[in-house]
């Protein structure tokens, strides 16, 4: 299995919090809030670009709104395999920082 991006797990993870709500504006909003950084609609809509060609994740059109002018909306979800690798990368990020001790913002420290 392939690991993911950081934008690709940032992204997935937004998914899976907002759930039926995972469209474009409140993907971008999530990640924007959970990161700290302002995301442009185009780097959330790269990775979901990405993770939909890998299978990661799956969408589909909700029927016409009134209140959107009569658009839909593209809602996003995780696919099975996208849980796992989701929950692939959390294992491969735990396994890394286990031990790292000391680690201090400037200098050297062990």
């Amino acid at each position: 299995m392939n690991l993911l991006t950081r934008p690709e797990e940032y992204v997935m993870l937004a998914i899976w919090k907002l759930q039926d709500d995972a469209y474009s504006i409140p993907i971008r909003e999530e990640v924007s809030k959970s990161t700290g950084y302002e995301w442009s609609l185009s780097s959330v809509f790269t990775p979901l670009d990405r993770l939909s060609k890998k299978r990661l994740v799956s969408s589909n059109l909700t029927q016409p709104q009134a209140l959107r002018g009569g658009r839909h909306k593209r809602v996003y979800e995780l696919t099975p395999i996208g849980r796992q690798a989701l929950l692939h990368i959390r294992t491969v990020e735990e396994t890394m920082w286990a031990g790292v001790t000391g680690l201090a913002l400037s200098g050297v420290s062990r």
